[in-house]
């Protein structure tokens, strides 16, 4: 009987951190919060029923024990220090340059990840156990918080491994999700108190609560981001530091990269910043590491800070309003984007009336419904983002918004990518559809047809005038109905008709762009113009081919392949060759060897007087040459327009030729 009622408990605490680990380090939860806690109220029953089996890293021990008398300070071993802060990309790269000349390197692999606004906490795993938990202090003291610690979401009591380190401090910061502490808000508003001012304090305030089953009510999680001592294991670098935490079961950072130099860490850092709206945290900056953990020891630290880490933050600008309605978008690849219509409020200078709501996951994460009132953020130059819905404010009169089953324009039933969270309209004559991708057909970005602006594509397919791409180049047949469009004189027709000509000797990186191909954009659509030259070669490639091209890979080599393959996408083609466009020349006829240019990486910068920057980008590509966005030791030359800036100092730095862009025009006439 003992033995049975052993394994039972043994058996149910396994399952019960099984899933504790799917929760806060995978984010994959396989059953609801209450089937969860009727698994730990299981378990609690017959460990009350049975003491001698109690252990203390049981899950039961997380909700909270007895309370303590107070607290006591106790020694980091080592200091955590703070971080230096920078606010704009000058300030990086300064960073950077310091970090190579006391590396006496070109070039230093750096890591990037979101700067998460929390309560900076120290927990100490002893034989793989929890032993201490201490917050930051003053840097080298700190309270000893270990019996609230134990009641933090994401803080395992043991490590999930059989040869756990003798010691391993995991360095990271205690937080309250943006949707918990909505909750909390709520529920102090129900029992008439004053809500809490922000999440921050009030993680940091339950930290310091002498009833641990206090702070566990306060929702508390943890997320990992360093490491201070160790004995008993070794790590080379940060990245793969985090990836044993994870083994270990504790829930780290996200979506942390490793980049090869500075270059590739901004780009990176601009993609975060982007997704910024995914994560359930406050967010207030990123931080930039060096990932080798040999070159951190060389670099070392001043008195107050890293020498081989640094925060760039924003300010951050936040302001209340209210949810009037809902509406959904529909994209030109079908996506269907929820919007928030919001009272406007003013934001960091601008008056803001909408703020996307991302996609139906986020939406219902958020719990947003119509009449919430909402905090919307504004940081850096970020497109404003509703944070957190205000529930307790909330009066009973706001209504739930019902994400559509059918495509509000063509009444198509909608689709959920498969393993994705976007939802689309597949059905390719969708108005909607047809008018975004008209309008990004013509634009600068694509075909740069003169004279077709955002409102006349729109104009023209609702006319009835467009209903393909092929539509635009039988325009010239239709003055008489052109000529009865709003704002649509005889010259305006005239220059129309003549963008609309010009354009059918666009280069075929641009033709293959307004295809509206998912996933292809300019900078793919280069690349393949490049490596086949011909659209009808890129069309005849299978998908293993075309994912061999360099930064294209399997997902983009699956939707090209698609898209050739498809009815429509092969009516689209033959459609547009009927119609006289460019369809590209064969590989070996476009880069001519004679030319001054050819295999030479070139970056502009500034700005310039004869050419736009796409115009330029696109005759050093004609001429053989390879237009890069950065420069490195492989430039081989910068072009410099007025007001050039940290891409003209670097390449001073690195010893590039520097040329006007007179000197450029000479060069390619040579």
């Amino acid at each position: 009987m003992s033995a049975r009622i052993k394994r039972q408990i043994e058996t149910l605490r396994t399952e019960i951190e099984r899933h504790n680990r799917l929760y806060y380090v995978e984010a994959r939860p396989e059953i609801s919060d209450y089937d969860f806690d009727m698994l730990l109220k299981q378990l609690e029953e017959l460990e009350r029923q049975h003491p001698e089996y109690d252990s203390p890293d049981s899950p039961t021990h997380k909700v909270g024990g007895e309370p303590i008398a107070g607290f006591v300070t106790r020694p980091h071993r080592l200091p955590m220090l703070s971080i230096d802060n920078v606010y704009d990309e000058a300030s990086l790269r300064e960073f950077d340059a310091r970090v190579r000349k006391l590396l006496e390197t070109d070039s230093v692999e750096y890591t990037v990840e979101y700067k998460i606004d929390g309560v900076a906490l120290s927990l100490t795993y002893e034989d793989g156990r929890l032993a201490q938990a201490l917050t930051r202090g003053d840097g080298r003291h700190g309270d000893d918080i270990t019996h609230n610690a134990r009641t933090i979401g994401g803080v395992p009591l043991r490590l999930d491994a059989k040869n756990p380190p003798a010691i391993l401090e995991v360095r990271g910061e205690a937080i309250i999700s943006n949707t918990d502490f909505a909750h909390l808000r709520a529920e102090q508003e129900k029992r008439g108190e004053q809500p809490y001012a922000n999440s921050r304090n009030a993680t940091a305030g339950a930290l310091k609560l002498l009833d641990p089953r206090q702070c566990a009510a306060r929702r508390i999680r943890f997320i990992a981001h360093g490491v201070g001592y160790v004995e008993g294991a070794e790590f080379e670098n940060h990245t793969g530091f985090l990836k044993r935490l994870r083994d270990f079961g504790v829930p780290t950072t996200p979506d942390v990269e490793a980049c090869p130099g500075i270059d590739a860490a901004l780009d990176t850092g601009l993609q975060l910043i982007e997704n910024i709206h995914a994560l359930d945290l406050e967010i207030d900056g990123l931080v930039f590491k060096v990932n080798d953990f040999s070159l951190r020891e060389r670099l070392g630290a001043t008195s107050k800070s890293p020498r081989w880490l640094i925060a760039y933050k924003w300010e951050r600008y936040e302001a209340v309003t209210q949810i009037e309605s809902i509406s959904v978008n529909v994209g030109k690849t079908g996506t269907v984007t929820p919007v928030a219509h919001l009272a406007p409020v003013e934001i960091a200078g601008t008056t803001v009336s909408r703020a996307s709501l991302h996609n139906r996951d986020e939406l219902q994460r958020l719990g947003v419904m119509i009449g919430d009132w909402v905090v919307v953020e504004k940081a850096g130059k970020i497109i404003p983002h509703v944070v957190r819905v205000e529930e307790h404010r909330r009066d009973g009169d706001e209504q739930p918004f019902e994400f559509p089953t059918l495509c509000p324009e063509c009444k198509t039933e909608l689709v959920q990518d498969e393993g994705g969270v976007y939802i689309r309209c597949l059905n390719p004559t969708c108005p909607a559809q047809l008018r975004e991708a008209v309008r990004f057909f013509a634009s600068r970005q694509a075909m740069d047809i003169e004279g077709m602006g955002v409102k006349l594509a729109e104009q023209l397919v609702d006319a009835g005038l467009i209903a393909s791409f092929a539509d635009i180049y039988q325009l010239r047949n239709r003055t008489e109905e052109l000529l009865q469009l709003e704002r649509m004189g005889q010259k305006s027709l005239d220059n129309l008709l003549a963008g609309i000509e010009a354009s059918k000797d666009r280069p075929l990186w641009r033709l293959l762009t307004a295809l509206n191909i998912r996933h292809v954009g300019a900078t793919t659509a280069q690349l393949l113009a490049d490596r086949y030259g011909t659209l009808d070669a890129i069309a005849a490639e299978d998908e293993a081919s075309l994912a061999e091209v360099e930064e294209v890979g399997p997902v983009i080599a699956h939707a090209v392949h698609e898209f050739f393959h498809s009815t429509a996408g092969k009516k689209i083609v033959e459609d547009l060759r009927e119609c006289g466009l460019n369809f590209g020349a064969p590989a070996e006829r476009r880069e001519p060897a004679d030319s001054p240019l050819a295999g030479k990486t070139i970056v502009v910068t500034g700005t310039l007087s004869r050419f736009t920057r796409d115009e330029i980008k696109e005759l050093i590509r004609a001429r053989g040459g390879k237009a890069a966005g950065s420069v490195s030791k492989n430039t081989d030359f910068v072009v410099a327009g007025e007001a050039a800036g940290s891409k003209l100092d670097k390449a001073r730095h690195l010893g590039i030729q520097v040329l006007t862009e007179e000197e450029f025009l000479k060069l390619v006439e040579s």
